[in-house]
């Protein structure tokens, strides 16, 4: 009798023990991501600084403000496809480098990283309004934090999402591309709607990935890679907050 009623005791301790496990996982990849999240907004900030003047030169974009010669070589000149696809080149090498690098070089990739994106995405400041920014982020902080906690609560299993939103990452990034050229208002539309829905799909599944990821080798214990896995998450989430944010801009900001 002694022994029967040790067993359950044992199998609730462990069970407990991964559930404490998992709300600290998820609290590190979540406070990963809000320091990216920073970085990236503070490294914009910054930089729209030393591009963007209400003194007079010759790069005028709007009634009363215009770009400092800075500015100008960073969003007029060729440099600016470096600036574009720079943070892309940077996730596909995060993704060959991470078995290579410890946990904390993946972190510090990670924040480097999104220092680049804070640079790639300084040109908003110069296109948008301040308040029109701040009210698109207030509403993707939202939506996000909805979206997350649905895929990390629901009982339905929706990891059959994963290859068709995949899909149509690769879509979008194609169709974006090709819209460089064409610059067709409809198509970017086209392309801001569904990016929207794609996201907001991926940052569901990505949670409920990162959770089930965690429950499958929490009893392995192997620490190195639980703590390489909340900064594989942590970028994945980022991405989906950073991507739905500039759709959402897209569809909704006001332009100076």
């Amino acid at each position: 009798m002694a022994q029967y009623q040790t067993i359950p005791r044992a199998g609730t301790s462990r069970t407990a023990m991964i559930d404490e496990g998992l709300r600290a996982h998820m609290n590190k990849v979540y406070g990963i991501m809000s320091v990216g999240m920073l970085i990236t907004a503070l490294a914009a900030w910054a930089i729209s600084g030393l591009a963007i003047s209400t003194e007079p030169t010759a790069y005028q974009i709007g009634s009363s403000t215009y770009l400092t010669e800075f500015g100008a070589t960073l969003w007029t000149s060729p440099l600016k496809w470096v600036v574009m696809f720079a943070p892309l080149v940077m996730v596909f090498a995060f993704g060959a480098m991470i078995n290579k690098l410890s946990a904390a070089g993946a972190q510090t990739f990670f924040y480097a990283f999104a220092a680049l994106m804070g640079i790639s995405l300084s040109w908003i400041f110069a296109v948008y309004t301040g308040v029109s920014i701040i009210q698109v982020f207030l509403i993707t902080a939202i939506a996000f934090a909805s979206l997350s906690m649905y895929g990390y609560t629901t009982k339905r299993d929706i990891s059959a999402w994963g290859s068709f939103l995949i899909m149509g990452v690769v879509g979008l990034i194609i169709a974006s591309i090709v819209n460089i050229f064409l610059g067709s208002g409809v198509v970017q539309l086209a392309i801001s709607v569904l990016g929207v829905l794609i996201f907001a799909g991926l940052t569901a599944y990505d949670t409920q990935k990162i959770k089930n990821d965690y429950i499958a080798h929490a009893q392995h214990g192997d620490s190195e890679w639980l703590a390489k896995s909340a900064i594989m998450g942590a970028l994945n989430l980022y991405l989906d907050f950073i991507n739905m944010f500039m759709f959402l801009l897209q569809l909704f900001g006001n332009r100076e």
